[in-house]
């Protein structure tokens, strides 16, 4: 490993905290990360980090080190961003975040779409719900619902993903089907919960144009998307979920759409992000399979809901 190797993991330790997730990151031991940054202090003849057994954190001399790092990082990927757009193919390793849902059931069928036409590019995708950082940890795209906080990085629309609330056959059965908001709240309904997140209130706005709030009846909280919908088929529970996690449900009859006279606020929309407004062809080409697989001019998961487009005061 030379000098500028050392440097790109000396940033590493800084913006991940640990060795420990250094060598996960890069799947190497623990003790070869601490090894390296060792030969880079006796390279450079100054203490980088002070290291204690519950944290590290970084010298005066090592917070400059890291700032020449970032910079070095930026020129090595510009350098290799402005080589790719020479090329007449794309070519080389693109890797790519998403949410881990959206991956499964739209950025998968883009990457086999993908490397079917363009074989010459090696793929890594990476399925997590939290938000990634695109640049510290060498992504290429990312794909998010809402448009990034970060003012380094460039978004491109992918698809809307609004709201609607469903029910089961045999619930709106059992309680009738809810057409005011009170009767709504009253009903039992599941909800995604996890650490730091809880979706039991969902804006609307109401007659006078005013937003307002439908505060569920939490009845089953769950930190897995894909059991909203199992729990509301399954006929003891509403659910409000968004039309892209809906597949066949609404079609084959299991969930109905409730309350589709009320204005439901925009849950989010889709976006592609990535570090350079002028990006690699590769990673053009690959928003724009994903845009194909999706539906460029309205998300296939909305036409898998009849009438969608005349309910929840669509104005699209």
């Amino acid at each position: 490993m030379d000098l500028a190797s050392r440097l790109l993991l000396l940033l590493e330790v800084s913006e991940l905290g640990s060795f420990v997730k250094v060598s996960e990151l890069r799947n190497v031991n623990r003790s070869a990360i601490s090894k390296q940054i060792g030969k880079l202090e006796k390279e450079l003849g100054v203490h980088l980090l002070n290291r204690t057994t519950r944290s590290l954190s970084l010298t005066a001399a090592g917070s400059e080190m890291v700032n020449q790092a970032k910079q070095l990082r930026d020129l090595l990927n510009n350098s290799k961003r402005l080589a790719e757009n020479y090329h007449s193919e794309p070519r080389g390793e693109l890797k790519i975040s998403s949410s881990t849902l959206f991956g499964r059931q739209y950025v998968q069928q883009a990457v086999l779409k993908f490397q079917a036409q363009y074989p010459d590019i090696r793929i890594e995708l990476l399925l997590e719900d939290r938000i990634v950082d695109l640049v510290g940890e060498g992504f290429d795209i990312g794909f998010r619902i809402g448009e990034p906080k970060e003012s380094n990085l460039i978004a491109k629309q992918i698809a809307q993903n609004r709201l609607l609330i469903v029910a089961a056959p045999s619930f709106i059965e059992k309680h009738g089907k809810p057409t005011t908001i009170p009767k709504l709240e009253s009903l039992p309904a599941v909800v995604y919960s996890a650490q730091g997140l809880l979706i039991d209130k969902i804006k609307y706005l109401d007659n006078t144009g005013n937003e307002a709030f439908i505060q569920l009846n939490t009845a089953y909280k769950v930190n897995e998307v894909e059991m909203l919908i199992n729990t509301a088929v399954a006929g003891e529970m509403l659910t409000v979920t968004t039309a892209q996690m809906i597949e066949n449900e609404v079609l084959e009859g299991k969930l109905i759409p409730i309350m589709t006279h009320i204005n439901l606020a925009d849950y989010g929309t889709f976006y592609a992000v990535y570090p350079h407004r002028n990006s690699p062809l590769k990673t053009k080409l690959f928003i724009e399979t994903l845009k194909e697989v999706v539906g460029d001019k309205r998300p296939i998961w909305e036409t898998r809901i009849p009438g969608f487009d005349k309910m929840y005061n669509n104005k699209t």
